[in-house]
């Protein structure tokens, strides 16, 4: 199992870190993948992760079936993670290197997301998100500084200023669109948002969301007729972004920690 986190997250996000205990209990054996930069490992190359940064998960799943050829491979994306592996799936058709794939909480339309995260309370989320995004280019310019990577420190100051930026929008369109070949922020959300890659999918697919998502617009999830036939789309009406806990205060549940390998499993079987 192929686990991938979301936007600031890493191989040590708890609910990277609770599914891969729960799988090895079951007997999967499951890697984490890091974005580039999120594992604590600077990142040597000015460009950074994104949510559309499939061709970095390609990689990753050609050197795991490289390592492990008879291993059947299968994969988890959450948030931005199930954006990039929605992405990925839609662009590979029946290549994707997996068996199947589950996405939960996916953000498919960026641009929308964009929008919906700064709103209301969701505002509290943006600004936690934009600290630490800035903290990551600053961190790479202070290890550029440090190794000599002078060519790497022009790329990052041709960015010009990173003061008052407030907004997804703002990050997107004067970070992340340069960094990594975008014309600006609607180029990278058009180019990069899952919904538009969901037909071509041809691996079996589970996407686990939540209605009450406050980063997703309702009107921002796919219409039936956008899936592929492989892919089944569970909609909760209760969940948040990458929550779904259930139970009670002293003793929660976990409801992704037990439907991801229900469905894996059963998927694995056919």
């Amino acid at each position: 199992m192929l686990v991938l986190h979301g936007l600031t997250g890493s191989s040590n996000s708890p609910y990277v870190a609770g599914l891969q205990k729960v799988l090895g209990d079951q007997g999967w054996a499951s890697v984490a993948l890091n974005w580039r930069g999120c594992s604590g490992e600077p990142n040597l190359l000015p460009r950074s992760y994104h949510s559309g940064a499939s061709e970095d998960l390609a990689e990753a799943i050609k050197h795991l079936k490289a390592k492990r050829p008879l291993a059947p491979l299968y994969a988890v994306g959450y948030s931005l993670g199930g954006n990039v592996l929605l992405k990925h799936l839609g662009e590979t058709g029946s290549d994707s290197g997996v068996l199947g794939a589950v996405a939960v909480s996916v953000p498919f339309r960026l641009d929308q997301c964009a929008d919906r995260i700064g709103q209301g309370f969701s505002k509290v989320y943006q600004a936690h998100f934009m600290r630490e995004m800035l903290a990551y280019i600053k961190n790479k310019q202070r290890q550029f500084q440090h190794d000599g990577r002078h060519e790497g420190l022009a790329e990052l100051a041709a960015l010009g200023s990173l003061k008052n930026l407030r907004t997804f929008w703002d990050f997107d369109g004067r970070v992340t669109a340069p960094l990594n070949g975008f014309a600006n922020a609607e180029d990278y959300y058009r180019r990069a948002s899952s919904r538009y890659f969901l037909g071509e999918i041809r691996t079996p697919t589970l996407i686990i969301q939540a209605a009450d998502d406050p980063f997703v617009f309702p009107h921002s999830l796919p219409e039936a007729s956008e899936l592929s036939a492989c892919t089944q789309f569970e909609l909760q009406a209760k969940g948040g972004h990458v929550g779904f806990v259930d139970g009670s205060f002293r003793y929660p549940g976990y409801y992704l920690e037990r439907r991801i390998p229900q469905w894996l499993t059963a998927a694995g079987r056919e």
